[in-house]
Protein backbone atom coordinates (compact mmCIF):
# COMPACT_ATOMS: atom_id res chain seq x y z
CA UNK A 1 0.00 0.00 0.00
CA UNK A 2 1.28 3.70 -0.96
CA UNK A 3 1.71 6.00 1.90
CA UNK A 4 3.83 9.29 2.83
CA UNK A 5 7.36 9.35 2.63
CA UNK A 6 7.96 12.96 2.34
CA UNK A 7 9.58 15.53 5.07
CA UNK A 8 7.53 14.47 8.09
CA UNK A 9 8.82 17.95 10.17
CA UNK A 10 7.15 20.06 7.57
CA UNK A 11 3.91 18.46 7.96
CA UNK A 12 4.10 19.36 12.26
CA UNK A 13 5.47 22.96 10.89
CA UNK A 14 2.19 23.33 8.25
CA UNK A 15 -1.07 22.16 11.12
CA UNK A 16 1.35 24.11 13.70
CA UNK A 17 1.55 21.36 16.02
CA UNK A 18 4.00 18.24 16.97
CA UNK A 19 2.29 15.38 15.36
CA UNK A 20 4.77 12.93 16.33
CA UNK A 21 5.83 11.39 13.07
CA UNK A 22 9.76 11.83 13.77
CA UNK A 23 11.77 11.31 17.43
CA UNK A 24 13.51 14.43 17.16
CA UNK A 25 11.11 17.28 16.01
CA UNK A 26 13.76 20.00 16.49
CA UNK A 27 12.97 21.48 13.25
CA UNK A 28 9.87 22.70 14.48
CA UNK A 29 10.86 24.49 17.67
CA UNK A 30 13.01 26.60 15.41
CA UNK A 31 10.76 27.14 13.08
CA UNK A 32 7.16 27.31 14.39
CA UNK A 33 5.74 29.08 11.50
CA UNK A 34 4.63 27.11 8.11
CA UNK A 35 7.03 26.13 6.04
CA UNK A 36 7.76 27.94 2.47
CA UNK A 37 9.20 30.71 1.38
CA UNK A 38 6.75 33.04 2.59
CA UNK A 39 5.82 31.26 5.59
CA UNK A 40 7.12 33.26 8.51
CA UNK A 41 5.97 36.87 6.68
CA UNK A 42 2.84 35.81 4.95
CA UNK A 43 -0.11 37.51 6.87
CA UNK A 44 -3.31 34.81 6.81
CA UNK A 45 -6.21 34.83 6.19
CA UNK A 46 -9.03 33.57 8.71
CA UNK A 47 -9.99 29.82 7.14
CA UNK A 48 -12.87 29.39 6.24
CA UNK A 49 -15.39 26.35 7.55
CA UNK A 50 -14.23 23.85 5.02
CA UNK A 51 -10.59 24.25 5.81
CA UNK A 52 -10.52 23.85 9.24
CA UNK A 53 -12.83 20.79 8.48
CA UNK A 54 -10.03 19.59 5.70
CA UNK A 55 -6.82 20.44 7.70
CA UNK A 56 -8.53 18.47 10.42
CA UNK A 57 -9.10 15.23 8.17
CA UNK A 58 -5.67 15.99 6.62
CA UNK A 59 -3.64 15.85 10.06
CA UNK A 60 -5.92 12.57 11.58
CA UNK A 61 -4.19 10.88 8.44
CA UNK A 62 -0.76 11.73 8.69
CA UNK A 63 -0.68 10.82 12.77
CA UNK A 64 -2.37 7.76 12.00
CA UNK A 65 -0.44 6.89 8.51
CA UNK A 66 -3.64 5.86 6.70
CA UNK A 67 -4.87 6.92 3.06
CA UNK A 68 -8.01 8.52 1.74
CA UNK A 69 -9.46 5.11 0.93
CA UNK A 70 -8.86 3.68 3.98
CA UNK A 71 -9.85 6.72 6.14
CA UNK A 72 -13.14 6.95 4.00
CA UNK A 73 -14.01 3.15 5.15
CA UNK A 74 -12.95 3.86 8.55
CA UNK A 75 -15.73 6.61 8.80
CA UNK A 76 -18.01 4.58 6.88
CA UNK A 77 -18.20 2.01 9.36
CA UNK A 78 -18.38 4.45 12.65
CA UNK A 79 -21.33 5.84 10.92
CA UNK A 80 -23.35 2.80 11.93
CA UNK A 81 -22.62 3.68 15.60
CA UNK A 82 -24.07 6.33 17.51
CA UNK A 83 -21.43 8.89 18.42
CA UNK A 84 -19.67 8.66 14.91
CA UNK A 85 -16.77 10.94 15.85
CA UNK A 86 -15.98 8.54 19.52
CA UNK A 87 -16.21 5.14 16.93
CA UNK A 88 -13.92 6.85 14.22
CA UNK A 89 -11.31 7.32 16.89
CA UNK A 90 -11.80 4.22 18.44
CA UNK A 91 -10.86 2.49 14.97
CA UNK A 92 -8.08 4.32 14.29
CA UNK A 93 -6.79 3.80 18.04
CA UNK A 94 -7.71 -0.01 18.19
CA UNK A 95 -5.29 -0.50 14.59
CA UNK A 96 -2.39 -2.69 15.77
CA UNK A 97 0.38 -0.02 14.31
CA UNK A 98 -1.16 1.79 16.88
CA UNK A 99 -1.32 0.00 19.76
CA UNK A 100 2.20 -1.11 19.94
CA UNK A 101 3.64 2.44 19.21
CA UNK A 102 0.79 3.55 22.09
CA UNK A 103 2.08 0.35 24.21
CA UNK A 104 5.83 2.28 24.22
CA UNK A 105 7.29 -1.09 21.94
CA UNK A 106 8.52 1.47 18.91
CA UNK A 107 9.40 5.45 19.33
CA UNK A 108 6.86 6.31 16.28
CA UNK A 109 3.93 5.28 14.49
CA UNK A 110 5.90 4.72 11.10
CA UNK A 111 8.37 2.33 13.00
CA UNK A 112 5.69 0.83 14.80
CA UNK A 113 4.14 0.17 11.04
CA UNK A 114 7.25 -1.06 9.94
CA UNK A 115 7.67 -3.23 12.81
CA UNK A 116 4.10 -5.10 12.01
CA UNK A 117 5.01 -5.33 8.38
CA UNK A 118 8.30 -7.30 9.28
CA UNK A 119 7.08 -9.63 11.42
CA UNK A 120 7.93 -8.91 14.36
CA UNK A 121 4.67 -8.54 16.23
CA UNK A 122 2.35 -11.32 17.71
CA UNK A 123 -1.10 -11.20 18.47
CA UNK A 124 -1.85 -13.92 21.34
CA UNK A 125 1.38 -15.55 20.15
CA UNK A 126 0.18 -15.63 16.44
CA UNK A 127 2.62 -13.67 13.74
CA UNK A 128 0.60 -10.71 12.43
CA UNK A 129 1.95 -8.61 9.47
CA UNK A 130 -0.99 -6.71 8.90
CA UNK A 131 -0.63 -2.98 10.32
CA UNK A 132 -4.68 -2.09 10.05
CA UNK A 133 -5.40 -5.31 11.81
CA UNK A 134 -8.00 -4.04 14.61
CA UNK A 135 -7.28 -5.30 18.29
CA UNK A 136 -10.14 -6.46 20.43
CA UNK A 137 -10.34 -6.23 24.09
CA UNK A 138 -8.30 -9.06 26.08
CA UNK A 139 -5.70 -9.68 23.11
CA UNK A 140 -2.35 -9.73 24.00
CA UNK A 141 0.46 -8.33 21.97
CA UNK A 142 4.30 -9.02 21.88
CA UNK A 143 7.47 -7.96 20.16
CA UNK A 144 10.71 -10.04 19.65
CA UNK A 145 12.63 -9.46 22.93
CA UNK A 146 15.45 -7.53 21.31
CA UNK A 147 13.85 -4.83 19.54
CA UNK A 148 11.71 -4.00 22.78
CA UNK A 149 15.18 -3.96 24.37
CA UNK A 150 16.87 -1.76 21.60
CA UNK A 151 13.67 0.29 21.92
CA UNK A 152 14.10 0.99 25.34
CA UNK A 153 17.87 2.19 25.00
CA UNK A 154 17.21 4.43 22.21
CA UNK A 155 14.25 6.22 23.57
CA UNK A 156 16.34 6.60 27.34
CA UNK A 157 12.84 7.28 29.60
CA UNK A 158 9.93 5.04 29.68
CA UNK A 159 6.64 5.93 27.75
CA UNK A 160 3.67 7.42 28.08
CA UNK A 161 1.34 4.32 28.18
CA UNK A 162 -2.82 5.14 28.42
CA UNK A 163 -4.99 3.71 30.90
CA UNK A 164 -6.75 1.38 28.05
CA UNK A 165 -3.37 -0.87 27.75
CA UNK A 166 -1.44 -2.26 30.49
CA UNK A 167 2.21 -3.42 29.50
CA UNK A 168 4.20 -6.13 31.70
CA UNK A 169 7.45 -7.94 30.20
CA UNK A 170 7.48 -7.22 26.66
CA UNK A 171 3.72 -7.93 26.11
CA UNK A 172 0.82 -5.31 26.21
CA UNK A 173 -2.71 -6.35 26.98
CA UNK A 174 -5.79 -4.32 25.70
CA UNK A 175 -8.06 -4.12 28.58
CA UNK A 176 -10.96 -2.25 26.99
CA UNK A 177 -11.76 0.28 24.09
CA UNK A 178 -10.35 4.02 24.41
CA UNK A 179 -12.53 6.20 25.86
CA UNK A 180 -12.29 9.81 24.52
CA UNK A 181 -10.29 11.26 26.99
CA UNK A 182 -7.87 8.51 26.63
CA UNK A 183 -7.27 9.13 22.95
CA UNK A 184 -4.85 12.03 21.73
CA UNK A 185 -6.34 14.97 21.74
CA UNK A 186 -4.43 16.54 18.57
CA UNK A 187 -7.70 15.94 16.40
CA UNK A 188 -11.16 17.20 16.75
CA UNK A 189 -12.85 13.65 15.36
CA UNK A 190 -16.25 16.47 15.43
CA UNK A 191 -14.85 18.49 12.67
CA UNK A 192 -13.84 15.05 10.50
CA UNK A 193 -17.54 13.95 10.71
CA UNK A 194 -18.83 17.68 9.69
CA UNK A 195 -16.33 17.46 6.75
CA UNK A 196 -17.59 13.81 5.37
CA UNK A 197 -21.30 14.71 6.29
CA UNK A 198 -21.41 17.87 4.02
Amino acid sequence: MARYIGPKVKLSRRFGVKLGLRTNEEAFTRRPYTPGQHGASRRRRKPSEFSLQLTEKQKAKYIYGVLEKQFRRYYERATKSDNVGLALMQLLETRLDTVVYRSGFALTQAQARQFVNHGHVTVDGKLVTIPSFQVKSGQKISVDSKLAQLIDEQRGTSAVIPGWISVSKGTATVGSVPAREEITPLVNEQLIVEFYSR
